[in-house]
């Protein structure tokens, strides 16, 4: 799947715009999902799979299995298809885009709550898990997006939609959010790795949490899990969640995951040197920020304002803290943080960008980019940019400015990344 801009010429309207644009699509290109398979995985002339270096003899295996959960599974599947050829036996993934797969299943869900067709799709995975034996291989591809996809069992659903709701309005982490779904689910928190055992599991992981946390990639189905019953209840109690659900110990028994081998193929890292890189080909001294970035929209921008010199490109990746309290708007954290940085556009030198890297910011739009031709377009059409602000309503801002940035879905997912841009 192309990671270009479908609205490339219409946002392209001066040159620092077609210079963070240029920037914006090197960072997608480094994490396409297709290209890190081809990289990372390999069969060789002795019939050896060949994995990020290390060497898994294909010989005596009975079967090689796929199973997938996440936004870059259904293009992971399709790419390893093509690498296992003859080799591969079946397999089973869940994405939010259904791509067609030869031998593989692939199954459409929702994000970032589950429906009953997530529930579904993941009891297949179930099936496939419980079928497996010791001669046999498995392929999990872990992705962002999977921890509302893979969802099982049913009462796994139910709360988890009660769960997400609840952590929305609290301003909860992603890590706290992760740690509780584990205690929810069948399959989360090592919950597949034993379902799986004692088949040879090999998890292919592409990082959507800050910092490349794998091990809550998707709420950690391949890793052992060392959090308790008692630490979710914990969490629960600290945002005063006082709903009433029902907790499960992830597995404990450490012999489950001996034949587990887990393998980080793309972070954010990946996107933001890539990002780096184009900035100072075209003259920017570019900085990292960080690629772990969560705090509040305010302060994000603070640093980024404090950080980037005259003639500098300051990038960082991650998500922003956000409360909404308030229902009825529109778009996700990348259109909110793009809104409250107009409030800092002063001149025509400096331009905001903030995107969603799988190209979905809670609606059709990856995020969006701003400057002083933003900030014109507002005033020209008598919009508030600070009333879209408040009612949590970004996306009907942009729709009007113009500046949405359009992808589709990418087939990738490494949180969000941002960026702002200063000439000399």
């Amino acid at each position: 799947m192309s990671t270009s801009i479908i609205n490339r010429h219409n946002l392209a309207t001066t040159p620092l715009r077609e210079q963070a644009l240029s920037i914006i699509e090197a960072g997608l290109e480094a994490i396409d999902t297709t290209r890190a398979i081809n990289r990372s995985i390999s069969l060789d002339s002795d019939n050896n799979l060949i994995v990020a270096g290390q060497t898994f003899s294909l010989a005596n295996k009975k079967r090689i299995q796929v199973i997938g959960f996440g936004k870059a599974s259904c293009l992971a599947a399709m790419a390893l298809e093509k690498i296992l050829g003859s080799s591969l036996h079946s397999g089973v993934v869940i994405d939010v885009k259904k791509t067609s797969c030869e031998l593989i299943y692939a199954f459409e869900g929702s994000h970032p709550k589950p429906t009953i067709a997530n529930v579904n799709a993941s009891a297949k995975i179930v099936e496939l898990a419980q079928s497996v034996g010791p001669d046999d291989l498995v392929i999990v591809i872990v992705s962002g997006g999977g921890s509302a996809l893979l969802c099982w069992p049913l009462s796994e659903y139910e709360q988890n939609i009660i769960l997400y709701e609840k952590f929305l309005q609290a301003g909860g982490t992603i890590q706290e959010l992760n740690l509780v779904r584990k205690h929810l689910s069948g399959l989360k928190g090592g919950g597949l790795a034993a379902m799986l055992h004692p088949a040879t599991v090999i998890g292919l992981v592409f990082s959507d949490v800050p910092g490349g946390h794998i091990s809550d990639i998707a709420s950690g189905p391949t890793f052992y899990d060392e959090s308790t019953v008692d630490e979710a209840k914990a969490i629960l109690h600290k945002y005063n969640i006082t709903d009433e659900f029902t907790l499960i110990e992830t597995p404990k028994d450490q012999t489950l995951f001996q034949g587990v081998h887990n393998f980080s193929l793309v972070t954010n890292e990946l996107a933001l040197k890539a990002m780096t890189d184009r900035a100072k080909a075209l003259g920017f001294t570019a900085t990292i920020i960080s690629p772990k970035m969560y705090d509040f929209a305010a302060p994000t921008l603070e640093t980024f304002w404090q950080t980037t010199p005259p003639g500098g490109a300051s990038v960082g990746g991650g998500e922003i803290r956000l409360v909404v309290s308030k229902s009825g708007g529109s778009g996700g954290r990348n259109l909110y943080l793009a809104n409250e940085a107009l409030s800092r556009i002063k001149d025509e030198d400096e331009l905001f960008v903030s995107f969603a890297s799988d190209g979905i910011d809670n609606c059709p739009a990856a995020g969006a980019l701003v400057d002083h031709k933003t900030l014109a377009a507002a005033q020209a059409l008598n919009l508030d940019v600070a009333d879209y602000l408040s009612r949590f309503d970004s996306q009907a801002l942009f729709e009007q400015t113009g500046d949405l940035i359009m992808t589709g879905p990418t087939g990738s997912n490494v949180a969000d990344l941002m960026m702002y841009l200063r000439t000399q």
